[in-house]
């Protein structure tokens, strides 16, 4: 077995404890691994091997960390090809919440979002990988003019 030192921010500690005294764990340790290893499953879900994909991203971060709004935006603007939509939420005096739609190649989606969470100052992050068959068509809807535009299969 090997030690792992993590720093933790002092409500989250106070969270893990709260964990520790309600699931019986015998200790942090204990509370810490099983979070870890739910984690693992959920990284490793066969949806990550699809060819392409829809996601879902959603943290919440501190728009006080040094750039951290600047370096969000940018890494959306390098990948606007993989962005539909992103919503912003403020949810305190410092504190926001953005959910982002994104599509494309897996093995392009998943690192951005994967990126996003990981960047210094989001405090909590989520995503949500759907395989799909991404087809771009040329055609008609009703009495509009053709167009070319995304037919999305989930499978």
């Amino acid at each position: 077995m090997q030690r792992i030192t993590i720093t933790f921010e002092d409500e989250l500690a106070e969270e893990i404890d709260k964990l520790v005294k309600r699931r019986g764990y015998q200790n942090r340790s204990e509370a810490v691994r099983d979070l870890v290893r739910i984690g693992m499953v959920e990284t490793q879900h066969d949806a990550h091997r699809a060819a392409e994909c829809m996601a879902c991203v959603m943290y919440v971060y501190d728009q006080r960390t040094r750039e951290l709004p600047k370096r969000l935006a940018n890494a959306y603007q390098e990948h606007h090809d993989l962005s539909v939509a992103t919503m912003r939420i403020t949810l305190d005096d410092n504190s926001s919440m953005d959910v982002a739609v994104l599509k494309g190649k897996t093995a392009e989606v998943k690192p951005l979002a994967e990126q996003m969470i990981a960047e210094r100052g989001v405090r909590h992050g989520r995503i949500v990988i759907i395989p799909a068959e991404i087809k771009s068509v040329h055609h008609a809807h009703g009495k509009r003019q053709p167009r070319v535009h995304d037919h999305i299969r989930v499978r």
